[in-house]
């Protein structure tokens, strides 16, 4: 069975900026795959070449077994799309939206069904100037999968989304894994990435640096195990530095964060040093390593920096 998406060795340039050069990733029918990476990283050129918003320099693209490239036509009407900020004349009204964008297509589900389904119901008779931001971004979301798509892209779908909003984008998301479509997003919030995908794509200057799933990005890094201590005294980095199997110590005060090759023997030299010291153990968190620190890992920065 061909991928859902196909993309190889993809370039874009602008003027003489490359900011996407040569990405290869695919997607499998039934998966959710994200671009994870900081602004100017690529990740939003790598999805409008993908769609056909933007002309790609070089490279192969393909959608739903479909030459993206040569007939976009075709493909469109089997993806939904939804880009950072929709974007829709001031006065049209949301059910009104809602029956234009379905005409646009030879199959589309009912209007009153992505209502329903997005929690707009009673803002069916408003103005898109006056929904708030979450409502737009719920509107365009019903706008993305009103022809049912095999193939959803959504570009950092949860910005600016409160809590709820983004529970019942997720929910979207799900079910429409469960119902065996796929979906490409692309976000910079790996908490986002690591419970929602299937495979997260690191994307850095333009390029897919690491591909896998989360549990085995993680299980990769060479990023240690750490132990976070709070005493109830300041407590020293020379002398936890100095205990067994410790990698590196990081100390604030009352608060250390001790990377250790050998958790159990450091955590008993650590309860022996504070005794020593006549300090109290106020709380104590084995951390393993996380998405972000294997993020921070492959690129040398965090992902807000």
């Amino acid at each position: 069975m061909p991928a859902a998406v196909e993309v190889t060795d993809l370039v874009k340039r602008y003027g003489t900026v490359e900011a996407v050069r040569g990405v290869t990733l695919s997607v499998a029918a039934g998966e959710i795959v994200a671009l994870l990476g900081p602004n100017g990283a690529g990740k939003t050129s790598t999805l409008e070449c993908i769609i056909g918003l933007r002309q790609a320099d070089g490279g192969a693209i393909s959608v739903c077994g479909i030459d993206a490239r040569r007939d976009p036509s075709a493909m469109r009407e089997r993806i939904g799309v939804q880009l950072q900020a929709t974007a829709l004349p001031e006065q049209l009204r949301v059910r009104e939206a809602l029956r234009l964008f379905a005409s646009f297509y030879r199959h589309s589900v009912t209007p009153q069904s992505l209502l329903d389904r997005f929690s707009l119901g009673d803002k069916a008779d408003a103005t898109f100037a006056s929904l708030s931001g979450g409502q737009r971004q719920r509107l365009g979301l019903a706008l993305a999968v009103i022809n049912e798509p095999e193939v959803l892209f959504l570009d950092e779908p949860t910005a600016g989304m409160d809590p709820q909003a983004r529970r019942e984008l997720h929910a979207v998301i799900r079910a429409m894994k469960a119902a065996g479509r796929s979906v490409l997003i692309t976000t910079h919030y790996i908490e986002e990435a690591e419970e929602l995908c299937d495979r997260v794509a690191v994307v850095d200057h333009g390029k897919v640096i690491a591909c896998d799933t989360p549990a085995a990005l993680i299980a990769r890094s060479a990023s240690a195990t750490r132990i976070v201590c709070t005493s109830d005294r300041p407590l020293d980095r020379t002398a936890l530095a100095a205990l067994e199997s410790a990698t590196a110590v990081e100390v604030d005060g009352v608060v250390a964060r001790i990377s250790s090759g050998a958790i159990n023997r450091t955590v008993i030299a650590l309860v022996h040093h504070l005794e020593a010291v006549g300090a109290t153990l106020v709380d104590l968190q084995i951390r393993k390593p996380s998405l972000e620190d294997v993020f921070i890992e492959l690129t040398g920065r965090r992902l807000r920096d």
